[in-house]
């Protein structure tokens, strides 16, 4: 399908037909990056996609974090 460049303002647009929007899934916003001389439009994904993976993947208390936690002092002085 060809379509002719439009002028908004100092920018160009295209319009894109509705069913090819529905083939894509796109919504209100888009990922837009250029490749090999082409323009390449993506659905935008979620500003959180991916976290509740990462969060499934937590393991718990970091290294780090439990030896902040737990010191010799801990372990010595406090009687619970």
């Amino acid at each position: 399908m060809r379509t002719r460049l439009v002028r908004i303002g100092n920018s160009r647009g295209i319009r894109i037909p509705k069913p090819l929007l529905e083939q894509c899934g796109f919504g209100n916003e888009v990922e837009l990056h250029a490749e090999a001389g082409r323009l390449v439009v993506l659905p935008a994904g979620s500003s959180r996609a991916g976290w509740e993976a990462a969060f499934a993947a937590a393991t718990g208390e970091s290294a780090l974090l439990s030896e902040v936690l737990s010191s010799q002092f801990d372990v010595e002085e406090w009687t619970w």
